[in-house]
């Protein structure tokens, strides 16, 4: 229905939890469920299982701590178990107040695993949905394996909603437990549930085997489901749950239905979980992605520029973001301009050509140019003297312990080309060396080095470029000048800036002849 809002109820910390090699300290698990319920917004969490451990107990008390401080402690679910008063006592014991219990949803479940007749399991959901409410607590239930049991069994699973009913139970959970629902099977599934129990407020909780959890949850939500359970980045158990961003979304901008979550906070959240579970989250994943914001082709950002032609509803601010141009062998024009644009930055027509040309030939290298790195492409090409006449054809280092670092060099001048070879203190200078006596027998008499210094660009990437500023002098009255080279590698960009200086010293060469 138009403007109906639908609980999102985040497993993070739980089902999430369950993703291989995960483990959150109690400190991590206490700052994510603050974020999640005072900045995202979701309606509620689920943060442990009951019997797990000592360190799970810990978590547990300081979030219900925290929750019973600011009236948030209906908000706080925790999983329990069908053992009578066992799990009830573990939460109450550690400040709990809402009991997710879990039973099976499928007679397969049952009879299996369980090894009881359903009306044996029945009866035991029942004492401890007694003993749970009687002690104080609110209490959900899970029907394990729902999605085989509706499907399978369906005397089983209305056998088990008829046992409920006359409980005081708040919400029941339709777990598609193993992610083999397709959304026209939920569609159908769920619609079933909803239209025989209308007055049961009925929550669905997808699993993403198949890449189809989003949709699932559209899809329940079609057929009446009045919550949906999500978890950040998709974390859970073999492919996952529903995505809590991909789902809020797809909700916001697919279908009539709301949801309370704030959007700018989901990437923020994003990039927490990623911290804390060392899960790297895929660059692509939608909304939160590092690149799913990024233009790369040029023709991309030339409709954007004339006429936001490659824009969609989901709009980067939502959430906390802004849209970018990547710069690399498919840049145009267009690409360029938008990430000078961002940085005030104006260039003639041909400066801009001759940057762009560069931006490419990095790209062909297999560099992605970052906004950063811009300014020191720029420095690096206007400062390239107009002509050549003096490349440094081919070079060579090798360093290895206990013997000096040894440097091979090629120049060509004026149709020669000269080889020399030298050690030296490090690779730098022994390449240094080996340019000097390669200059000498070209006549060229070299200036000595003044200083030396790297600058990488902000941002702490590892595969950054490198821009290496020398500063010569030619003689001891004479003004330094300095040169420029930047490339990924930080001895090629020394290069670079030699070879500047060298054609430097030969065009004064030739304006003095």
């Amino acid at each position: 229905m138009a403007g109906t809002t639908l609980e999102i109820m985040d497993t993070t910390l739980r089902d999430g939890e369950q993703t291989p090699h995960v483990s959150y300290t109690p400190s991590e698990k206490v700052q994510l469920a603050q974020l999640l319920l005072r900045e995202v917004h979701v309606d509620r969490i689920e943060i442990a299982s009951a019997h797990v451990s000592e360190g799970e107990a810990e978590a547990v008390r300081r979030i219900t701590a925290w929750a019973a401080k600011t009236k948030n402690e209906q908000r706080i679910e925790i999983l329990g178990y069908t053992d009578g008063q066992r799990s009830v006592d573990w939460i109450l014991a550690n400040g709990g107040r809402v009991m997710n219990l879990l039973t099976k949803g499928s007679r397969l479940h049952c009879e299996q695993q369980l090894h009881l007749a359903p009306e044996h399991h029945f009866k035991a959901i029942a004492s401890t949905i007694r003993t749970a409410r009687k002690r104080g607590l609110r209490v959900n239930v899970f029907l394990e394996d729902w999605s085989s049991g509706v499907r399978n069994s369906f005397d089983y699973v209305f056998a088990h909603i008829t046992n409920l009913k006359g409980l005081g139970v708040d919400r029941v959970f339709l777990p598609d437990t193993l992610g083999i629902l397709s959304p026209d099977d939920t569609e159908r599934y769920v619609a079933l549930m909803t239209r025989t129990w209308p007055e049961l407020h009925f929550e669905f909780h997808a699993h993403n085997d198949y890449g189809v959890a989003t949709a699932n949850c559209l899809a329940a939500a079609r057929a009446g489901a009045r919550g949906l359970h999500t978890s950040v980045n998709n974390m859970g158990e073999r492919a996952g749950n529903a995505s809590l961003a991909q789902v809020v979304a797809a909700l916001h901008d697919l279908s009539p239905y709301k949801t309370r979550v704030r959007e700018k906070r989901l990437a923020s959240i994003s990039e927490m979980v990623a911290a804390f579970s060392g899960k790297a989250l895929a660059d692509n994943s939608p909304i939160v992605g590092r690149d799913v914001f990024t233009q790369t082709a040029g023709i991309h950002a030339d409709g954007d520029s004339k006429a936001n032609l490659y824009a969609n509803r989901l709009v980067p601010t939502r959430f906390g973001r802004r849209r970018s141009y990547a710069l690399g062998k498919l840049a145009g024009k267009a690409s360029l301009e938008q990430n000078l644009n961002d940085l005030g930055i104006k260039l003639a027509p041909e400066n801009r050509d001759l940057v762009l040309a560069r931006i490419v030939e990095l790209g062909d290298k297999k560099h992605t140019v970052t906004r950063e790195d811009l300014p020191l492409i720029i420095a690096d090409v206007l400062g390239t003297p107009a002509e050549r006449r003096l490349r440094i054809e081919s070079h060579e280092f090798h360093t290895q312990s206990g013997t000096p670092p040894r440097a091979r060099v090629s120049l060509s001048y004026r149709g020669e080309s000269v080889q020399a070879e030298a050690t030296g203190d490090g690779g730098y200078d022994a390449f240094m060396k080996a340019v000097g006596r390669a200059a000498r027998k070209h006549g060229l008499k070299l200036p000595s080095l003044e200083d030396y210094k790297v600058r990488i660009p902000p941002g702490g990437r590892s595969e950054a470029l490198v821009e290496t500023r020398i500063t010569w002098r030619l003689a001891r009255k004479a003004p330094p000048f300095a040169t420029f080279g930047v490339d990924p590698d930080q001895l090629t960009a020394a290069v670079i800036a030699t070879e500047k200086m060298l054609n430097w010293v030969a065009n004064q060469n030739s304006e003095e002849d």
